[in-house]
């Protein structure tokens, strides 16, 4: 990108300005040397396949747009399968992209220069494998950064850095950049190839070592190993915020049960790690001790200390059916500066598992709310959120039923 190049003496300070610079894109093909020729005399080496012997014939080149047409013995052709020879290359057509300056130099010693610049088409991205012990208790993981050069460069020998965070980009007209960098971190029982340092409002990563970036070319480096991190299994059933103003009568109860996997990231867990955003992929052993694919999910950047919920997928053998009981509109008058509802639901739960769980179901609500009765235990989580914890034993059936009033 030639309006973000940044060029300065390390050594001369003020001893160099750059007073103009030009980015060449010409680039050389056979298409572009033909155009450079039109209007003038070329050579055409046509060879006969049955005899072998070569022809020179010279003609002039009167256009090359959808095919070229020349005048050869004062005839017009409009297409020759000769070989075309150039007397010579034509000036401003250069085989790879250039950056040239014009320049002002004071300094009586040679200097040493840094050009600094932004680049399109080279990238990086994070991802992670989760192998889930035989009781999902614990867990192994693994990261890796891919980065992927389509710049049109290759970067020998190169010092690799890495920008955690989110870089804001200046948007144009109808358009949207922004650069989602990622971070990567070295902790106790952990391994990893980058040292970490923090750099203004993000962190950088330094790889330990040179890499070479080939141009076209898909790279993969380690990023973290830990061991033994516990995690933990959550089953929760999702309701709907806006069932709550209306008689619901589906076809289908069923409710989806659906499942996540949570750890803390955290040193006493054998991580406290900024992680960079990515997709963590979840596996876990048969009892062939093969591992099998059980899901994954995106995360965000996560600093240290802070929890990571990941959605594996559904449940199979536990099964959640959710009822609409009754559904009263108190306020009758559609005038009302207040509107409320009186809505009872029934959810039922049945555990086919061959061990106990905890399943909690999640109400999103609005306005004023109130629980008016409930046969569990709940909690409001915030200001619009009712949860209910309920342990369903091994081959049992739990029904909950609660009661709330909402005014709007």
């Amino acid at each position: 990108m030639p309006e973000t190049v940044s060029v300065r003496s390390i050594n001369n300070g003020g001893g160099l300005s750059v007073l103009e610079q030009n980015y060449e894109y010409d680039l050389l093909s056979g298409a572009k040397l033909l155009d450079k020729y039109v209007g003038k005399k070329i050579k055409l080496i046509d060879e006969n396949q049955y005899t072998g012997k070569r022809e020179v014939i010279e003609a002039e080149l009167l256009a090359n747009n959808d095919r070229p047409i020349y005048r050869i013995n004062n005839e017009i052709y409009l297409w020759h399968n000769g070989m075309h020879v150039l007397p010579e290359l034509p000036a401003n057509l250069i085989a790879k992209p250039t950056l040239t300056w014009l320049y002002e130099n004071t300094a009586k010693t040679p200097h040493e220069v840094e050009v600094s610049y932004l680049t399109e088409g080279i990238s990086w991205k994070a991802d992670y494998v989760l192998v889930i012990d035989s009781a999902d208790t614990a867990a192994d993981i693994s990261g890796w950064v891919t980065l992927d050069n389509r710049s049109g460069a290759t970067y020998k020998d190169a010092r690799l850095t890495l920008v955690a965070g989110k870089v804001n980009r200046a948007k144009a007209p109808q358009e949207s950049y922004e650069i989602d960098s990622r971070i990567m971190y070295a902790a106790a029982k952990m391994k990893s190839a980058f040292e970490e340092k923090s750099f203004f409002e993000y962190h950088i990563y330094d790889l330990q070592r040179k890499t070479t970036i080939k141009e076209n070319q898909t790279k993969q480096l380690n990023l973290i190993e830990a061991n033994g991190i516990k995690i933990a299994k959550e089953y929760l059933v999702y309701g709907i915020k806006s069932y709550w103003t209306f008689q619901y009568r589906p076809e289908n109860p069923k409710q989806p049960v659906d499942v996540y996997m949570t750890f803390k990231n955290e040193k006493a867990n054998n991580l406290g790690m900024p992680l960079p955003a990515g997709v963590v992929r979840l596996y876990k052993a048969d009892d062939k001790s093969s591992l099998q694919f059980v899901g994954e999910d995106r995360i965000e950047h996560t600093p240290k200390d802070e929890d990571v919920r990941l959605k594996v997928g559904e449940a199979f053998d536990v099964a959640a059916e959710k009822r609409q009981t009754d559904f009263k509109v108190v306020t009758s008058s559609v005038t009302a500066d207040v509107r409320a509802y009186e809505v009872e639901w029934e959810v039922v739960m049945r555990n086919h598992k061959d061990a106990d769980i905890t399943v909690g179901i999640i109400e999103p609500l609005f306005g004023s709310w109130k629980v008016l009765a409930a046969s569990h235990k709940y909690k409001k989580v915030d200001a619009s959120t009712l949860r209910f914890d309920v342990l369903v034993g091994k081959d049992k059936e739990v029904k909950v039923r609660y009661r709330v009033r909402i005014e709007e």
